[in-house]
């Protein structure tokens, strides 16, 4: 009696209900986006040949397309990054040949000329000017030096922040205490901190775009960043100043 018993129990394979072909089509009918919507399917479906009859349609059109938008998709990203390599490799000419202009300066007050004249030419800038704190019941005031400013104490961190060395910003006019005449023009900005020596006050090297994409936050400093550490070490030099 067991083994009558076990026999005519049905599995439980046989008793989940079998999806027929029918209500696949049926379903497929009522939602002609589900393949599109689920396209790891295509991948698990024979397709049928061209020629495969009256009523079936072809999946290979189908699946031909996806891997055209795949192609497509690749090709613009493919052309972004070279597009961004080639931007890369020349705002890295731009530098080296920047860092070269500041190494032949003849003294100090040349150095001071290369970089708040040569360099806005050589990175395709606007406006570079050099701003130095300095304690002064006027505040903020133009030295005596072309493109050099004072600022007033604290003033460094107030633009960039206490515990940071940079800042990229977009769409912003410039601060009139650091770019003086050249303000207006200023759209974009990269501000950095210079810490010439423990004896010298906090020093800024800024830059200046009318661009309001040239400096974006996000943007690499590394290039920028060893500028102004390039400069710092040379103001130290010339001015023989303790690091």
């Amino acid at each position: 009696m067991t083994s009558e018993k076990t026999r005519s129990t049905p599995s439980a394979h046989s008793a989940r209900p079998l999806v027929s072909a029918d209500s696949v089509r049926a379903y497929l009918r009522e939602h002609p986006n589900f393949l599109a919507e689920n396209p790891d399917l295509v991948e698990l479906i024979a397709p049928p040949g061209i020629a495969g009859g009256r009523n079936v349609h072809d999946m290979q059109q189908f699946m031909v397309r996806r891997l055209q938008d795949e192609v497509g998709r690749l090709r613009n990203y493919q052309g972004e990054l070279i597009a961004a390599s080639r931007s890369n490799m020349s705002v890295q000419t731009q530098v080296h040949e920047a860092a070269l202009s500041l190494l032949e300066a003849a003294n100090f007050e040349h150095l001071i000329h290369i970089v708040t004249t040569d360099l806005a030419q050589m990175l395709d800038v606007d406006a570079v000017t050099l701003c130095v704190e300095q304690s002064d019941e006027d505040g903020p005031r133009r030295a005596k030096t072309a493109g050099v400013y004072v600022l007033e104490p604290g003033a460094v961190d107030a633009l960039i922040g206490p515990r940071r060395d940079i800042l990229l910003a977009s769409d912003m006019p410039g601060e009139p205490a650091v770019f003086g005449p050249a303000t207006r023009l200023v759209r974009s900005q990269a501000l950095l901190r210079l810490h010439a020596s423990r004896v010298a006050p906090v020093g800024l090297l800024a830059f200046g775009s009318r661009d309001g994409d040239r400096f974006h936050p996000g943007q690499g400093t590394e290039l920028l960043n060893f500028l102004a550490r390039m400069l710092e070490r040379l103001i130290r030099g010339w001015l023989h100043l303790p690091a």
